[in-house]
């Protein structure tokens, strides 16, 4: 289904992503060592009982011209010696805060390029994270990873330190796409890195593309797409370019090389829709495809889908997060912390033995609600009112006040056809799931007054 041109010059407003609500530009710097503290010992009262581990790698050999991402650029093996023994020191740290019956359901690395490490470091975290905790039966060990800079014998050890699910960062196969925004292209044939991975048992690849760069145009990405599902991995991700030079200066070279118009954005979007979903994908929430066998296709279907920082999660593998690393943010139930940016006094910190938290936040149980509803419409299109309310103890009434919910101020939604009204639930339709930043944004009371600022919606 294409939305009609007036509907794309209607809602390409600033909008949030909602990786996390309240979004992490409202946390503050009066959330410190102590607050984070506190809340971890908190988190071991509250849903989900699992443990997720985040682990930030800042560290890239150049840097992406579209990158948003908290990176250093180094290739000094020095430096990331180091910041791995922070690294270890700081998850043992946080360990003697968590009840040691919870399991880790979750592991995630994540920069940054992570694989920029001597896979020798990675080994050492994950030999202390397997050392300090335990694990449920089939807990999701994922990495994210600069396929120029993989081999056979690195993947080989990843697979031997327990990780399962590889994410490799494509962005596009057009080289004058990768030229243009200073990534190198894979050295040895994509294909024949997915064929590496894929002989061992028990591993998943995810290929990840951006769209919305110099250069791409619905014709380029197209022929990428084509060219992923004849790769055919266990999930695709097609990122919208999120352009926000006002934090990261270095994308204004992007706005020189010229970026594609929201029209030209939109329709890549669905060119990639098409040729996945006719290759036997579904799409999952925002951006997203799967296959029907895998687990958060299921998880959709089911309605039970969940997201963090990270991206999309299954019931299974959803925990509380705890971050570790410079720039690191965990996402706990209840709050939400930190970690210091700067990635040489990280280092001094945690070697003292202190926490480095430099900004978070602590939710309140409205907020709690708001951020279940908008979770629910981001990442299963629908909310039921009676769920949400059964979820808080509270009434039906009391959630939707809380979300300023009002059906006149959402008829706009349903007269465009995004959203339908069914008994005691609202539900995305497929055509609303092309703005469905905007519908979320309809929920959250904080935005009418915010001074913050986001990336277009499209």
């Amino acid at each position: 289904m294409k939305p009609e041109y007036h509907l794309i010059e209607k809602y390409n407003i600033p909008v949030p992503r909602y990786t996390s609500y309240p979004p992490a530009n409202f946390f503050v710097n009066e959330f410190g060592n102590s607050e984070y503290i506190q809340a971890i010992e908190t988190s071991n009262h509250e849903w989900p009982e699992n443990i997720s581990i985040y682990i930030h790698i800042p560290f890239c050999p150049k840097i992406c011209h579209y990158c948003g991402c908290n990176t250093h650029l180094t290739r000094d093996t020095n430096k990331m010696r180091v910041y791995v023994d922070a690294v270890k020191k700081e998850i043992v740290m946080v360990k003697k805060y968590l009840d040691p019956n919870r399991k880790v359901s979750q592991v995630h690395w994540g920069g940054g390029t992570p694989n920029s490490l001597p896979v020798e470091m990675i080994t050492e975290i994950m030999d202390v994270i397997h050392h300090n905790f335990s694990f449920i039966a089939n807990p999701e060990i994922a990495i994210e990873c600069h396929p120029a800079m993989l081999d056979n014998i690195y993947i080989e050890n990843l697979v031997k330190s327990g990780f399962n699910r590889f994410s490799l960062g494509i962005q596009d196969f057009d080289e004058k796409v990768l030229d243009n925004v200073n990534r190198d292209a894979p050295v040895i044939p994509v294909e024949e890195l997915v064929a590496m991975i894929r002989s061992y048992e028990n591993t998943s690849v995810n290929l990840d593309f951006i769209y919305g760069l110099p250069f791409q145009d619905v014709n380029s990405f197209s022929e990428t797409m084509e060219h992923a599902a004849r790769i055919s991995p266990d999930r695709l991700v097609t990122f919208s370019y999120a352009h926000i030079p006002w934090i990261k200066k270095a994308q204004k070279i992007l706005e020189v090389r010229g970026l594609p118009q929201a029209t030209e954005k939109l329709a890549m979007f669905e060119a990639a829709y098409k040729i996945l979903t006719q290759n036997g994908y579904k799409a999952i929430g925002l951006d997203h495809y799967a296959k029907t066998s895998d687990d958060l296709y299921i998880a959709m279907k089911n309605r039970t889908l969940h997201r963090n920082f990270q991206g999309y999660c299954t019931r299974e593998t959803t925990g509380q997060v705890y971050a570790f690393g410079a720039t690191g943010i965990s996402q706990m139930e209840s709050a939400y912390a930190q970690n210091a940016k700067d990635t040489n006094l990280y280092v001094q910190e945690i070697s003292k033995g202190n926490f480095f938290i430099e900004k978070g936040y602590s939710l309140s149980k409205i907020e709690k609600i708001i951020k279940h509803v908008i979770n629910e419409i981001m990442c299963n299109h629908f909310v039921s009112w009676s769920e949400a309310a059964n979820k808080f103890g509270v009434s039906e009434t009391e959630v939707k006040n809380t979300v300023s919910f009002d059906e006149n101020t959402l008829s706009e939604f349903v007269s465009d056809g995004l959203i339908k009204f069914e008994a005691g639930e609202i539900e995305v339709t497929d055509l609303g799931k092309f703005f469905v930043r905007n519908i979320a944004a309809s929920f959250d009371p904080n935005l009418k007054n915010a001074l913050q600022k986001f990336s277009k919606s499209l």
